[in-house]
């Protein structure tokens, strides 16, 4: 049972960070709503599945800062359609979400230093994000440097993550 849990939460992950970084490189926002949408999808579905395996398990903190990271992601989904500039609400609500998910996973010493790290770093970086939006600023997804530079440290995070869920199958 375990380890069908972790092969369902390794493939929403990659889903979700390649097709989520993918997406803020491409320029169509056509092309870029069907990736993100996908990439949410994804890391809604993970994000869900290990909220329940580490409850499961009594690491409660974790699992609700997976739990928030879902209803994050699903905020952010909400958006896409709207195409970048009409996504800023959900986007500054979902990006609101990541930074306190992200803290509730990354501090407890459930993962690996380095992945806590990225996830913190990543949190700070989504949480500046948020805060400019919810200042005034109309701050697209794939502004540059907040918070386009945020997205690789997610998608590293997420890779910890996955390394992770792989090591417990083996």
């Amino acid at each position: 049972m375990r380890s069908s849990i972790n092969a369902i939460a390794v493939i929403g992950l990659a889903l979700g960070g390649a097709l989520g970084l993918a997406g803020a490189m491409v320029p169509q926002p056509n092309i870029q709503a069907v990736l993100w949408a996908i990439d949410a999808s994804g890391l809604v579905m993970a994000a869900a599945v290990l909220a329940l395996k580490y409850f499961r398990a009594g690491n409660d903190i974790v699992a609700a800062g997976f739990f928030i990271f879902a209803i994050g992601e699903g905020v952010l989904l909400s958006g896409t359609a709207a195409g970048p500039a009409g996504s800023i609400p959900a986007f500054a609500a979902g990006t609101a979400l990541w930074a306190t998910a992200l803290l509730l996973i990354s501090v407890p010493k459930l993962f690996a230093l380095p992945i806590r790290v990225l996830g913190l770093a990543s949190a700070i970086l989504f949480a500046i994000t948020t805060m400019r939006i919810f200042w005034g600023e109309q701050l697209l997804p794939t502004a540059t440097p907040l918070p386009t530079y945020a997205y690789p440290l997610l998608v590293a995070t997420i890779i910890g993550w996955i390394w992770t869920l792989l090591r417990e199958r083996a």
